[in-house]
């Protein structure tokens, strides 16, 4: 059984010190009125590197020894990952090695190469880039650096919670986006140690329901990607991520990519946030009203990231009708609006 603590998570914060932003947690009067209850926003996407993924990638690489960091260390990303890892390995001046595949979003691996790593795309997919990279660090003795199942990068992602707790006082439920379930599963720790009452709500792509269908099988599972959501495309939850978010998630909800898309162009218009799909999920299961309040709450939604593609953000915010679902009951649009 996999052990994380939150005197884990408060070492992983100290050790990172000042080397990451204390990112806000901004209300939304416009949001609340619309859901019912108080709805705060903690926005990542104001974190170095644009996403939450530079906690853990600082945390895991502060572990290192000597040896570790000068033989390098590697990393498999379709982005966000592979931009922390090569930022933070560039400040600690450790070589750097990210392993791709082409279809990457373009300002992704720009920004990786941008922070110094040596990119690799030499493979079709995630699945052929994972295998790569577990061979190359065999062969040239690299650190390979986990996106999630790594109990030094969940801590890392777990001083998400310290924070938000910090800022919100008291919050009564709290939405994490998941897919390989590093963030969720940091942050949960984090949330119930302080606020154990605290509801906490994994939100999932539909279409990339990596801890749902955990949960029907009882372990992690290989779920085939057909989402438009990059972020949250991992092909499996992490086993250690997986056993620490089943002890203590409180519900699952999906949401259809169409209705992520709806919840960028609302976060533009509304919040005047520009947030990848990764980033809206939550905020979508609030505008589409997936998650059932019970009254005078407070409600935190974690917006994880806002790395997209100028031309990938202008075609979603012009047309977001075009990615809303076909299914009988699904809303029209979230704010009445395409």
């Amino acid at each position: 059984m996999a052990d994380l603590k939150q005197s884990d998570i408060a070492a992983a914060r100290v050790a990172i010190g000042e080397r990451i932003h204390t990112t806000p947690l901004l209300s939304s009067e416009t949001l609340s009125e619309r859901v019912g209850v108080t709805v705060l926003l903690k926005a990542e996407l104001f974190q170095k590197t644009g996403s939450f993924k530079t906690r853990g990638a600082f945390t895991k690489l502060l572990t290192l020894s000597a040896e570790q960091r000068s033989r390098g260390v590697i990393a498999v990303s379709s982005g966000n990952h592979a931009q922390a890892v090569a930022y933070c390995a560039q400040r600690l001046q450790i070589p750097c090695l990210t392993v791709m595949w082409p279809s990457v979003s373009p300002q992704k691996l720009a920004a990786t190469r941008a922070y110094g790593a040596i990119v690799d795309l030499d493979s079709a997919d995630a699945v052929e880039a994972v295998e790569r990279a577990n061979r190359i660090a065999a062969e040239r003795g690299l650190t390979l650096v986990p996106a999630y199942d790594d109990l030094d990068v969940i801590a890392g992602q777990g001083t998400i919670g310290e924070e938000i707790l910090e800022q919100a006082e008291s919050p009564d439920s709290v939405l994490i986006p998941v897919s390989g379930g590093g963030l969720l599963a940091g942050v949960a720790v984090s949330i119930k140690a302080g606020k154990p009452a605290a509801r906490i709500i994994a939100v999932e792509p539909e279409s990339s329901p990596t801890l749902t269908e955990a949960l029907a099988a009882g372990r992690p599972v290989f779920v085939p990607q057909h989402s438009m959501v990059d972020g949250l495309g991992a092909p499996q939850i992490g086993a250690l991520c997986y056993d620490i978010a089943l002890r203590h998630i409180d519900s699952v909800v999906t949401v259809p990519d169409g209705e992520t898309v709806c919840a960028m162009r609302w976060l533009f218009e509304h919040a005047k946030l520009v947030v990848e799909p990764a980033g809206a999920v939550t905020t979508a299961a609030l505008l589409s009203q997936r998650v059932a309040f019970g009254g005078n709450e407070t409600a935190v939604a974690l917006i994880s990231g806002g790395n997209i593609d100028p031309a990938q953000a202008a075609r979603y915010l012009q047309r977001p009708g075009e990615y809303l679902p076909a299914v009988a009951g699904a809303p029209p649009s979230i704010d009445g609006k395409v």
